[in-house]
Formats: C-alpha cells, structure tokens, sequence
C-alpha cells in the first residue's frame, strides 16, 4: 500500500484566497514533441482574506519551468518554492505582475487532463483542476480573471486556432506558422479555460436572441464528419430558445462554438463560448446513431449551453459546491427535452436512472450528500448524487415555490450573483427570497447523505367519509451521519374513485376542495393528513412525478396496482404501478426457484401484461416504458443479500412465459409498428420504434427460426441503426449462424467508424451467453480497441462489469480479477477512468459470502500494488472501510 495516503480537504477548513487575479494573458507555443505556455498574471491581495498568510501560491504539476519574472525582474531559484505540486511567491507586493514560462508534453498527457492530444488535434480539459497541468495559477474557482488566449502552431496542421471568447486578431509567421489572440471580457475561472488546434472543418449557423442580437454557431469536426452535425446545431438553437423563454437568459458573447473530440474523459465541458464534446454527444446521422443517441445529443448540447449561465456567469466558490453549478443545470436539461419529447417518458428515464444508480449509490460506501464534506480526489465527486440527485434537491424547489415564484427566484439570483463564485446556501435564499418560505430544513437535502424511506397507512371512517394518510419517514444511517432528522419533503399524491377519476381533495379544516393532485408538505417524523368529503375508499396515488428522491412503502395489493395502471392520469404513477408489481412477480419467482418449485406467472399478471400491450388508445412511449421489466441490478436492491443467479432466473422467467403466452399480440404489435419510409426522429416515430423493439426483444425469447429470421430481416433492412442495433443485440444472445453473421456484416460495414464501432463492443459484452468474458479479452486486441480511449473503455470493459450481472459475477471470480486487472492497467494511463470503473465493486457487502470475499481480495490487491493514483486510492479504501 502507498505509504503518502492522500490529504483528505475539508470544507470546514475553506478559507478566501489571500490573492486575487484580474488579468491572464496566456502566450501557448505549440509543437509536435512540447507546448512551451508564457503566462502573465495581474494580481492584487484579496482584500475579503483576513489572515496573516503574505505568499502567493500557485499550483502546477507536470510542469518543466523554465522562468519566473515578477514586475519585469528575472527571479533566481532562491526568490521563489518550487516542489511537484506548486510555485510559491514569498511577501510580494499588494499589487504586482506575475509572468512565467513553462514546458509541457501534451502528446505523453493520456490522463486527458489540461493539455493532450486526441488524434491530430491539441484540446483541453481544464474542470476540475486540470489547469495546473498548463501552466502555475492559483487553481481554485474562486478566482475569476479575464482571459487573452495567443495561440501559435503549424498553419498546415493546425489551420484552425480556437480559445474561449472572441477572436480579435490572426497574424501569419515566419516557417508557415501562425497566430491567433482570443479575448473573453467576462471574468472565469481557471477551469473553464479552453483551447482547440487542429485540422478541423465547422458547420454554421446563427441565432438572433431575444434583443436582436446575432449569435455566429460554429460546430467544428474533423473533415470526414462534417455531415453528423446537423442534428447538434439544431438541438442548440432550440436550447438558446427555451433558455430564454423559461429562465430570461440571453447569450451574451459574439459566437458560440462546439468542437467534438475522440478521446475525452467525460460528455462535455462547458468552457466560455468554446464547448468541448466527446464526439459521441455531436455526431449522429440516422445510418449511425439510434433514437437514444440523437436525444441524448439534444439533452447535452442543451446542458453544456445553460452551463453559460449556472456554472458560467455564476459559478461555484469551491469545488464541495459542485452541485450548486450541475444539479441545478441538470434539472434545466430535464425540462428542457420534457418540453421537446414526451414529458411523462422523460421523466421516467430520469427516475431509472436515479433509482438504479443513486440510490444505490446512498445505499453503499460512496454515500455522500450533494454538498460533500470532504474530499480526496474531487474527480471522484462527480457523481450521480452531485447531479441527478443535485437536480432531484432543485425540482423541489421548484415544486414547493410553484412556477412563478420560482422564475422569481431564478431572475434573482441571476440578479444578486452575477459575475461571482458562490454557494449552495446563497442559491437556497434566493428561493427563499423570493418565494416568502423558509427552508432551513429543506437544506438537510445538501448536507445529509442517504435516501430518506416513507411508510405509508391508510384509514377510511366509512360514516364520516374521512381518508387518512398516516407517513413515517426515516433515513438510513450513512459514513458518519446517524440518527437523522426529519427532511423537509414534498409528496404530490391523488386520491382516486372507483371509476380512476381522481377526486377533489380537501384536508380537514380546509373551506373548499382543491384540484386532483395535492402536494403535501411532510416535515416530522410521523404525520397524519385527513381528507374529508370522500364518498367511498379511494386508491391513493402516491408521490406523483415523484415529488421527492425517496422510497415508499405504499402496501399496495396486487389489485391496487393494477387498478394504477390501468387508470392513473399520472404517467409515471402508471408506469410505477407496474414496475411495482413486476418486482413483485419476479420476487415471488424467486422465492419458488429456492423452495424449489416450478416458477409460473400468475395468469392476472399476464392478463394486465396483455391488457396493456393491446390497448389501442395507449401512449405508445409510455406502454414501452410500461412493458420493460425491472432490471436486475435494480431488483438486487430489493434484497438483504443479491442472488445473482436467482434473480437472472427468476426475471427470465417471466420474460419467457409473457413472451410465449402472448406471442399472436407481441406480433401483431410488431408489425403494426414497423416502418419503411424515412426515419424521423419525432417523438411519435420514436414511439413507435421503442414499442416495436420491445416487441421484438420478448419475441427472441422464443428461440424460434421464424423470429430469428424477422430479427435478421430487420437487421439487414438497415433503415436507421436504432432497429439495427435493436435486432443485433436480439441475436447476439442466440448461439445460432445468424448471431455470427450479423456480427461480422457489421463490422465490415463500420470498421473505420470509431462511434460506431462502440455499439459493435456493448453488445457484444452484454451478451447473455456463457463465454461473454472469453469473448471480451478478446475484442481487447481488435484493432478499433484502445485502453487510451475512455469511449472505448466504457464500452466493453465498463459494459461488461456493470452491464452483464451473472458473468461479471460469476462465482469463480474471473469477472473479478478481469476488472481489477483493467483497473490497474488504466490507473496508469488515466486515473479518473480507472477510479470509476473501480466503483463498480464498491456495494461488495451486498452479495453472499463467497462473493464478498473474492471482491474483497480484489480490493486489497488494488491498495497492496505501489504508487497508484489518488483517485483509485480513495475509491478502493473507502470501498473497504466499515461504515
């Protein structure tokens, strides 16, 4: 184990910096084998720091300096510190210019952090402290200078220059050279520092803002995907629209540029003007992208473009603060693709993915609130918790203030805190501000760990026509958080009528009904809300939309939920009620495979299965949401202890027999829903393609010629790649011929597309058959692999661990060792990669004994190896500590 455990940084210990910076003039000199970086900093002492501290501190790693001039004087070794992580200026002046200049090897940097090449193109990765690794500069957000940019390169390689803000010069030199000056006049941090060198082409556009003003839309690629990006300018003038429409917010610089990368750490970055994307989230064309790319594309182009606001203009003052900027810009991109698809889906996708990831997350020993507490790697941080349930902790918000009076509070806060880095609290009191509430409890959300967990008892008084709803919440113990106190939660619920109407709601004491939905206001730990007026037991539909990131124990009967299904005017509750009762089923399932029984579904499941698939009126988004099945991994969190392989089984199971037992409809279905003419990605078509696969995906259960040969047509009519990879990923779970060659006819057919070619890995890695792991070594010499491309990496490695639960958990601990040997091997090329992968393991005390100790093994091997990263130390220690 590495003997120098990493400082742990605490934001108790969060102290103003003793110098601020007004001015960088940044000079970057690229090269083929260097970069040599000159930078000139104006800086005055801060006068809000109160300390005694007089040395002007600046981080930097990886950093060969070559000179330090203060005030135009050279300084010798002995005038200044230098060690690995920093430069200290001792006792300088109260005013004073800074200039140094350094050496870097961007070709070496495979961490993708600060400066690197990604094929034939210089870019940057600045957030979250990746700046250091350009130049020396006090790398905290807290300070926020005004940036010029001079980049110098190889006019023939890199014709095109591109940094943050507006380019207000370009000059020709000498040995076909040239230079660019870029000027951003609004003050930034650090890490929103963005530079782009390459041989690039854009597509262009413009958009004229609310005050007549022209934005110039630039989206550059290189030359061979230069008709992917017409999608991606769409979705930002879309985005720029509805940011002014919903929240007021005008783009406020000349031009607004995206520029789409191979190799990249995360989606996107949301620098000053100059976005810089993994190419996943820009390319698309309907040959080469499927329904959930093309959205997905929409919802982070839209995303990085309100960062110019929530995170830009105002950004974070430290980084414990990281939700302040992400969960607030996540809930605008939420609402921003409700408002362009279906809402109801939409927010269904959301609360998957916060139930099966976040939730987890809360569960386990990476638990942490959305206003950590400390920190060791803050790459570590950025997390489902800091985002989607960062964004969860604003939707309530905005659900307790109302619409109005939440723009009202927005509008403030833009208003109060433009310009400036600020936090969590400064972003509460302005909904207070505004919305006349207070909410000092309600901010338990940022400092408390944990899913909070709601138990719900119902009453009916027959003669008094009284409905009471009796709510217990709880929350779990987290790391160092027991015994909590009662959050502040809304619950949005309906009462509904025999018939599904919902009936109008009125609490004791109230003079007059209210509307269907009543959001209620829980803040003890048992409450009691009496509804009058309600002529006969209603079915309650409970935490509509959910209101609140919580679980809840309804006691539903099997029949209730049917009854939701079927009749609740809540999307979501509908698709809840079923999620609810297909849980249900399969446990059940389980249950019998234990006790050794023959698993059948019980036919009033199949009915209501059959039911809904055969409605004619029904939305056919919303029914395919409704058809999928609970996942595996999210059914494995309803248990003391995961049994893999019983859970797989039992989950088959019911597949296997709705599949066999409604085969005529799942067909009629199929048919009725497929197409021949031109792809459109409106959300009708989406619709209809989305019901259709899940048709299919039952349909090649049945291990039949006649299925796998609709499956093969499908695949071979190549109308758009969403039903390609929808029929590929149906025969890559066959051990058939055809499963062989729709493989190798794909391949051939998008070898050199490296996007692409990412789907060829997953589906692969996701394959239910048995030589899965075999299989994925050895796609890791193909050709189109590379451990130096994160997208790569995702896509089989992370595929696999976190995709294919029975193989990735086998009980020989094969799927074990493969991942913490890849871990390893990435921690040395990239260490926030690796440290992420790691995380996969982390919830090992969930599963039985054997697997626990074999996980547990592959833990320790990881801390006993030397000198890795931080960011796996911290992952692996705090996997292994005891809450």
């Amino acid at each position: 184990m590495r003997s120098d455990t990493p400082v742990t940084i605490h934001l108790k210990d969060y102290l103003p910096p003793a110098y601020l910076v007004d001015q960088v003039d940044l000079n970057l000199d690229l090269h083929e084998d260097y970069a040599r970086v000159e930078s000139r900093l104006k800086v005055r002492r801060n006068p809000a720091f109160e300390g005694d501290e007089r040395a002007f501190l600046l981080n930097g790693e990886l950093l060969e300096l070559e000179s330090v001039r203060l005030d135009d004087a050279v300084l010798g070794v002995d005038a200044y510190r230098l060690d690995d992580t920093s430069l200290t200026i001792e006792n300088p002046l109260e005013q004073f210019e800074l200039e140094t200049c350094v050496l870097i090897r961007p070709q070496e940097n495979t961490a993708l952090e600060g400066l690197y090449r990604s094929g034939g193109m210089f870019c940057t990765q600045c957030e979250a402290e990746g700046f250091r690794r350009i130049t020396y500069f006090p790398d905290r957000p807290d300070v926020m200078a005004r940036f010029s940019t001079t980049i110098s390169a190889d006019r023939k390689r890199y014709p095109v220059l591109l940094s943050n803000g507006n380019r207000v010069q370009e000059e020709e030199l000498d040995q076909g050279r040239h230079r660019v000056r870029w000027e951003d006049p609004f003050p930034k941090p650090c890490y929103l520092f963005a530079l782009v060198a390459g041989d690039l082409r854009f597509i262009q556009d413009s958009y004229t803002t609310i005050s007549g003003r022209e934005v110039d839309l630039r989206i550059y690629v290189e030359p061979e995907n230069i008709e992917k990006c017409d999608h991606a300018v769409q979705s930002l003038k879309h985005a720029m629209a509805w940011d002014e429409q919903h929240y007021g917010r005008e783009y406020d610089l000349d031009i607004y540029m995206i520029v789409a990368v191979n190799d990249f750490n995360m989606g996107a970055m949301e620098n000053k003007g100059l976005n810089v994307f993994n190419s996943k989230f820009v390319l698309a064309r309907p040959d080469s992208a499927t329904d959930r790319d093309f959205q997905g594309i929409e919802g982070v182009i839209a995303h990085e473009y309100f960062h110019n606001w929530t995170g830009n203009r105002i950004t974070c003052r430290d980084w414990f603060q990281l939700s302040l900027k992400e969960g607030l810009t996540v809930f605008r991109d939420q609402e921003f693709s409700a408002d362009m698809g279906s809402r109801g889906v939409k927010r269904i996708e959301d609360v998957r993915l916060l139930r099966a990831h976040q939730f987890a997350e809360d569960a386990g020993p990476m638990a942490h609130p959305i206003r950590p507490d400390a920190y060791m790697e803050i790459n570590n941080f950025y997390t489902v918790t800091v985002y989607e349930k960062g964004a969860e902790v604003v939707r309530m918000q905005h659900n307790l203030l109302g619409e109005a009076d939440y723009r009202k509070a927005t509008d403030l806060y833009f208003e109060r805190h433009d310009g400036q880095a600020v936090t969590t609290e400064d972003f509460v009191r302005c909904m207070e501000d505004a919305g006349g509430r207070d909410l000092s409890q309600f901010k338990h959300w940022y400092s408390l760990a944990g899913t909070p967990e709601l138990r719900v008892e119902a009453d009916y008084d027959v003669a008094a026509q009284v409905y009471s709803l009796q709510v217990t919440q709880h929350c779990p113990d987290t790391r160092g958080q027991k015994s909590k106190p009662p959050f502040h939660i809304p619950l949005a619920l309906g009462l509904l009528d025999e018939m599904g109407a919902d009936i109008p709601l009125q609490l004791k004491g109230e003079v007059e009904p209210g509307g269907g939905t009543r959001l209620l206001e829980l803040r003890q730990a048992v409450e009691t809300f009496h509804f009058i007026n309600v002529p006969s037991r209603p079915v309650p539909s409970l935490l509509r939309g959910l209101s609140a990131p919580v679980k809840i124990d309804s006691g539903y009967s099997d029949a209730e939920l049917m009854f939701l299904m079927a009749h609740d005017n809540d999307d979501f509750n509908r698709w809840d009620a079923a999620q609810t009762l297909a849980q249900r089923i399969i446990l059940q399932l389980l249950d019998a495979y234990r006790a050794g029984n023959k698993l059948e579904v019980p036919q009033g499941f199949i009915d209501a299965f059959h039911k809904a698939l055969t409605d004619q009126q029904a939305d056919k988004a919303l029914l395919a949401e409704v058809l999928i099945l609970p996942s595996e991994s999210l059914l494995g969190d309803q248990m003391a202890e995961v049994d893999v392989d019983g859970i797989h089984i039992a989950r088959e199971a019911v597949k296997r027999q709705l599949a066999v037992a409604l085969k005529t409809s799942l067909l009629e279905v199929y048919h009725a829903n497929t197409e021949s003419g031109v792809y459109t990605i409106g959300s009708a078509a989406i619709a209809r393609r989305s019901l259709k696969n899940v048709c299919l995906g039952y349909l090649m259960l049945l291990d039949e010629q006649a299925i796998r040969d609709l499956c093969m047509a499908q695949f071979e009519a190549s109308h758009n790649m969403t039903d390609v990879m929808a029929a590929l990923s149906g025969l890559t779970n066959t051990d058939s011929p055809e499963r062989g060659a729709a493989l190798a006819a794909f391949e051939t057919r998008w070898r050199d597309d490296l996007l692409v070619m990412d789907k060829w890995f997953s589906v692969q890695a996701l394959s239910r058959l048995p030589s899965t792991l075999d299989v994925v070594k050895r796609l890791m010499t193909h050709p189109a692999f590379s451990m130096q491309n994160p997208n790569k990496v995702r896509s089989l490695i992370g595929a696999f661990c976190s995709g294919n639960i029975t193989s990735f958990h086998a009980l020989d601990g094969s799927g074990y060792r493969f991942l913490s040997d890849r871990v390893l091997e990435l921690d040395r090329l990239n260490p926030q990669v690796a440290a992420r992968m790691m995380r996969i393991m982390a919830r090992w005390r969930r599963y039985d004994e054997v697997r626990q100790t074999l996980m547990k093994r592959e833990f320790q091997r990881v801390l006993a190896t030397p000198d890795i990263s931080r960011d796996l130390f911290e992952i692996a220690s705090k996997s292994l500590e005891v809450k």
